[in-house]
């Protein structure tokens, strides 16, 4: 059962939101760091069972505090790796498709062997999860039904000189989830997508040691900042929740105003 608790801001007074996943089991593809972790961690911190997954052989090799977690190696460019993800499942009431990566194994997005390896990794892999799992999500019995959430990107909606695979498999991610939406709206599945804005993750690091880069991106930030994986937290669960179980079909941009930039 997932719930909400709002509580009123004023003097001394926090503003925030908490939800009850007690005994929801959630799938967190790419759990090891960045938004995936900070998604992770907050199912759990509600009470959730979390399987995350990896692409070392074991929780172990991560400086990541992966206590908690039931940690899977998966390796979402691998057809048969995913399908042995599904396999190793008994049941499923939340997916979350974060894992993915720009530039996979340093290929160059503009020639068709890397464009072809980044749509691969970021969108045909978390399809195949997804359609993989779909008995144990049509099984749920979670309270407002079972719940898929696909992390989408800005990449999706302008234009990425850098890494047009990442770009275009983004962008496929979004119109996947309205199509999955509309497909499982009677099996009791909801289907929606966060499109993350430019966060301070391992991923954009890089961008760090190029300013002129990192300046263009602060300067399509209303708010003037990178975001924090945290700040990506509260959608996830909202999503998944009770709460939202009239939304499906949704991409929910959580960009510090990036989109209106």
């Amino acid at each position: 059962m997932a719930e909400t608790v709002h509580r009123q801001a004023g003097a001394g007074q926090v503003n925030a939101a908490s939800f009850d996943f007690t005994g929801a089991r959630v799938l967190v593809t790419g759990g090891t760091s960045g938004i995936g972790h900070a998604i992770a961690r907050g199912f759990a911190d509600a009470g959730a069972q979390v399987v995350v997954t990896g692409t070392r052989p074991g929780a172990d090799a991560y400086d990541t505090d992966l206590a908690g977690f039931d940690y899977r190696r998966a390796e979402l460019g691998d057809g048969e790796s995913i399908d042995a993800l599904v396999g190793s499942l008994d049941a499923l009431d939340v997916l979350v498709n974060n894992a993915g990566a720009n530039l996979p194994g340093g290929l160059d997005e503009w020639k068709p062997e890397g464009f072809a390896a980044s749509v691969e990794l970021n969108l045909v892999g978390p399809m195949r999860l997804t359609v993989g799992c779909r008995k144990l999500l049509f099984a749920s019995e979670l309270d407002g039904g079972a719940s898929v959430v696909n992390m989408a990107s800005m990449t999706a909606y302008r234009a990425t000189p850098i890494v047009p695979g990442y770009g275009s498999a983004k962008a496929g991610i979004v119109a996947l989830t309205a199509s999955l939406a509309n497909r499982w709206a009677g099996r009791g599945v909801r289907v929606n997508a966060i499109a993350p804005g430019v966060i301070d993750t391992p991923m954009t690091a890089p961008m760090a040691a190029f300013p002129e880069l990192l300046d263009g991106e602060l300067a399509h930030i209303p708010m003037g900042r990178l975001g924090r994986p945290e700040e990506i937290v509260g959608a996830a669960l909202f999503l998944s929740s009770a709460t939202a179980g009239y939304v499906t079909g949704h991409t929910l941009a959580v960009d510090g105003g990036y989109l209106a930039g």
